[in-house]
């Protein structure tokens, strides 16, 4: 697994009816690993920051979206409140709360300037939800409302950070106010969809899924034939995002129907809520049916039963022993 942020809280994940895997080997947790990094504060019972414009250092370099930013050590005190500022305006989707939001950020402590994590040496964007209890609450009130495609600087005091306790590991006094500047990429929420280029389906044997990119679960129709023996993975639209590989952690929306019935068991559309999973941590045939796929894409996946659940399906899943499984997937980010 790449290595998480030392700010970054957990990640909720979803999947719960997949986690499982049809062996005793696998995690039934349903959650991402978050071993390689603390959680950020726990959600702040203070009242929302007031927001304010400054002060805020300057950005001496890299001051162009998407190249790493250096930023100045922060002169005399810092705002008790949660300093903010859009450094570039862009033109993107509005972030709203509780959106997930794809960025590079970097942050340092106000007093000293060091630098405590960055995603732009890492080559790798941040993926997180800006919801209560999922990252940093500074983060959340100064992220919500900004555009994608805008760069944020912002001021952290410790009340809406990691407060009175703060950080020990990523070396946060309870008294540090921390810095941040964040190029936000993209925002997803429940209405998010694939992006790209429709596929043929013109084979007969593979279920034909819908192309809508409204934010609604698509049509899946199942051909009246026995299921396949083995895999099958394939585009229904093609992405240009970056290829998926086999320890990531993805964001995705998905609806998952038995073949046998063509019955819905599980969605992201019927809870509004988009799913973060490990491909590690879910059946074989999601793993393998989603690795090399790229982002931005929806994805159709036939899973027989032993790179599901075999004879052992979740107990209230409403999947039979020895079910495939068909799966439509629009594979929105990566971590």
């Amino acid at each position: 697994m790449r290595r998480r942020s030392l700010i970054l809280a957990a990640v909720p994940a979803g999947l719960v009816t997949l986690a499982g895997c049809g062996d005793d080997s696998s995690d039934s947790s349903g959650k991402v690993d978050s071993s390689a990094s603390p959680s950020a504060s726990a959600p702040s019972a203070a009242p929302a920051p007031k927001i304010v414009d400054g002060p805020l250092p300057a950005i001496t370099a890299g001051t162009k979206f998407g190249e790493k930013p250096t930023v100045a050590k922060g002169s005399g005190a810092p705002s008790d409140q949660l300093a903010v500022k859009t450094v570039i305006a862009g033109g993107g989707r509005t972030v709203a709360e509780g959106d997930y939001i794809q960025a590079q950020y970097l942050g340092q402590i106000w007093d000293t300037g060091k630098v405590l994590d960055n995603s732009y040496d890492r080559g790798a964007p941040l993926l997180t939800q800006l919801a209560q209890g999922s990252t940093m609450e500074g983060w959340r009130y100064a992220l919500t409302g900004k555009k994608a495609g805008s760069r944020v600087q912002f001021a952290v005091p410790p009340t809406w950070g990691f407060g009175k306790e703060g950080n020990a590991e990523a070396g946060v006094k309870g008294t540090d106010t921390l810095v941040f500047v964040f190029d936000v990429q993209d925002t997803f929420n429940a209405r998010s969809s694939a992006e790209g280029k429709k596929v043929p389906q013109d084979d007969a044997a593979v279920p034909k899924v819908g192309t809508n990119t409204d934010g609604k679960a698509p049509s899946v129709e199942i051909p009246k034939a026995d299921p396949p023996k083995k895999l099958v993975s394939g585009y229904v639209i093609e992405g240009d995002g970056e290829a998926v590989a086999a320890d990531d952690t993805v964001l995705v929306q998905y609806k998952g129907v038995v073949w046998d019935t063509g019955k819905e068991f599980d969605s992201t559309y019927q809870r509004s809520a988009l799913t973060s999973f490990s491909l590690q941590q879910v059946v074989k045939g999601w793993a393998q049916g989603l690795t090399g796929k790229k982002t931005g894409s929806r994805v159709v996946i036939v899973i027989p039963p032993d790179l599901g659940y075999g004879d052992r399906p979740p107990a209230g899943s409403g999947i039979e022993k020895d079910s495939t499984m068909v799966f439509t997937v629009d594979l929105l980010a990566k971590m």
